[in-house]
């Protein structure tokens, strides 16, 4: 069965219990601020001193050689592992303090390098984990299925006979399903066949511009980022060392700095 994502026309998808689908911040300003983070591994450094706004409604690639600090941003700015120091703001209020599941109720969606799906729970059962912060009874957005059609003929399917594809739709559906206002992505196209990643990337241009939420994609993948990126945010050694907007990727030489 082909791993189809998105319909033709997205914006078209029912939402879920009114006009819009749950997801997405304010119209307008910055949703997510970071000041200053700073992340120690032991002795080791590993981020050094990040600062970056992120808006609604536009799509941020963080990209990078392997080992620069990526996922441990992400990690980070979940609350999977304490930061040394810094803040984090989201929707103008301090997240420092709050355990992951906070962060998940406070707005934050992740999707972890790996999927992390439960393999042996159905795909219906994975999705209503993705409601865990929510309250009892918090019904899925009907839009998830119209945005991954392919989840919606799966329903009693288990999550570990779904093709590498079928999970990341999977993975990122149960991430979206709390209704957050800003979506982290882990290398979400690793491992998928090159059809799937058009499909999930039109996904994500969908949720970023026509629903309007804060999309960071950490991608390693340059081709794909500069099709989606709004802006992008460039790393080594744990530092930002450029940054700019999507449009300027190839005069900024980004792919050359990639190579180093």
């Amino acid at each position: 069965m082909a791993d189809n994502a998105a319909p033709t026309h997205p914006a078209d998808a029912a939402p879920h219990g009114g006009a819009h689908p749950p997801w997405g911040g304010p119209a307008a300003g910055d949703i997510l601020k970071v000041q200053d983070l700073h992340k120690h591994y032991g002795g080791s450094h590993i981020l050094r001193g990040l600062s970056f706004e992120l808006k609604p409604g536009e799509i941020t690639v963080v990209m990078g050689r392997n080992g620069v600090g990526k996922t441990t941003l992400l990690k980070s700015l979940m609350g999977v592992v304490p930061v040394t120091s810094g803040s984090i703001t989201l929707a103008g209020e301090n997240i420092d303090k709050l355990k992951t599941h906070q962060r998940v109720r406070a707005g934050l969606g992740y999707v972890p390098q790996g999927r992390e799906i439960f393999g042996r729970l159905t795909v219906m059962e994975n999705l209503q984990m993705g409601l865990a912060s929510q309250p009892a009874g918090t019904p899925l957005p009907k839009s998830l299925f119209e945005l991954f059609p392919v989840l919606d003929k799966m329903r009693g399917r288990r999550g570990g006979d779904l093709s590498g594809g079928q999970q990341q739709q999977l993975a990122i559906a149960r991430a979206l399903a709390p209704g957050p206002k800003v979506l982290l992505l882990d290398e979400p196209t690793e491992g998928i066949q090159p059809n799937v990643i058009q499909d999930i990337g039109r996904v994500i241009q969908h949720l970023a511009h026509d629903q309007g939420l804060c999309v960071v994609l950490v991608e390693q993948y340059y081709d794909f980022c500069v099709q989606l990126a709004d802006q992008y945010l460039l790393m080594q050694r744990g530092e930002i060392v450029m940054r700019g907007r999507g449009k300027d990727m190839a005069a900024d030489g980004v792919r050359e700095r990639l190579a180093i």
